[in-house]
């Protein structure tokens, strides 16, 4: 009897635990239901940038300064199911409002981050190129700059220490915030072979040029003018020089080459400049772009369009444009009328 009372003390025992096992799982379940239909608290999609290195309490802190956590308690809790506490990773994070925050937990475990854009424009220098990708990108700007000063990593790429900026073409990039500068080259070089099209390399070849010196003459025509209908125009001016064995005399490789862009009268004291990038005193094309140039540049000089043109210089009615000229008797009155009309608004300099 004894035994018989002994088992049904257990099998009561093992039906309170399995009904205790099982509330406890629906209560689980419950609550993970709950907890992952929480949604962030903020009202506004937030951008989250988690430096390198970061741990889990700045990510927090992060979210709170964000207004995207409601309950702490209850993020925390949920981070510990996702293991998301040991697993933080760099990067920028979009966090919309209608996010759960399991999901966001699960895009912050994983990596999932938002590329940002980046857009190059027209920057003269490589220290104005790095210091503008620094502000966007978590990397150092000297980090990028100090690897396009290594004339080795520059080789490694097709390009030359002055010609490396080139490989920047003017236009906007989906890209990773904390992409290295390393990466970034490796992409950067990627965009150059895709915008060199069988097409432009084959006018490359018709110009007897290649694509690093194509770019550093529209560079030079990108200084000139921002009227893209006139650029074929300049473009063909410097061609035409370059056939004949002329000095370029381009004004803005100038203004490069003493490191002021906002000159706007140059005298001879320029032209006397001591510099590889003075097309006044050095013929044939500078060691370089002075800036980057736009795809309409670019476009301009390849089209080689045929004109006679020699010479041009600004129109006297500073509308932008330019008078062209084919002999020196014509660009000298050109120059004239536009100097006096500098004189009389009284620019000296």
């Amino acid at each position: 009897m004894a035994t018989k009372g002994k088992k049904k003390q257990v099998k009561r025992q093992n039906v309170i635990i399995g009904t205790i096992a099982v509330v406890v799982l629906v209560a689980v379940v419950v609550a993970l239901g709950v907890l992952r239909s929480q949604k962030m608290a903020n009202r506004e999609a937030v951008t989250l940038y988690i430096a390198t290195g970061s741990d889990y309490a700045t990510v927090v802190d992060s979210l709170e300064a964000h207004g995207c956590i409601g309950n702490r308690m209850v993020f925390n809790t949920m981070a510990r199911i996702r293991n998301y506490k040991d697993n933080v990773k760099g990067g920028c994070y979009v966090l919309k409002p209608e996010d759960k925050v399991w999901n966001v937990l699960t895009k912050l475990y994983c990596g999932n981050q938002d590329a940002i854009r980046l857009t190059i424009n027209k920057y003269r220098t490589k220290r104005q190129l790095c210091d503008y990708i620094g502000r966007k990108l978590e990397m150092e700007s000297d980090a990028l700059l100090q690897l396009l000063e290594d004339e080795a990593v520059c080789a490694e790429y097709g390009f030359s220490k002055a010609t490396i900026i080139g490989m920047f073409p003017q236009n906007t990039y989906e890209i990773y915030w904390n992409t290295t500068p390393e990466k970034l080259l490796k992409r950067m070089k990627k965009e150059w072979d895709r915008f060199w099209t069988d097409a432009r390399k084959e006018r490359c070849n018709a110009l007897k040029m290649t694509p690093a010196e194509v770019v550093t003459l529209a560079s030079i025509v990108e200084e000139e003018t921002n009227k893209d209908d006139e650029k074929a125009d300049i473009a063909s001016v410097y061609l035409n020089r370059l056939r004949k064995g002329m000095l370029l005399q381009a004004d803005p490789t100038l203004k490069y080459a003493v490191g002021d862009f906002t000159l706007r009268r140059l005298l001879n004291k320029h032209i006397e400049a001591e510099s590889p990038y003075n097309t006044y005193k050095y013929r044939g094309l500078p060691p370089g772009p002075i800036c980057i140039p736009s795809v309409a540049s670019i476009d301009a000089v390849l089209k080689d369009k045929p004109t006679e043109y020699l010479y041009f210089c600004a129109r006297a009615d500073f509308c932008g444009r330019h008078a062209f000229a084919t002999t020196l008797a014509q660009h000298n009155a050109n120059a004239a009328a536009f100097h006096a009309e500098m004189n009389r608004r009284k620019i000296y300099k």
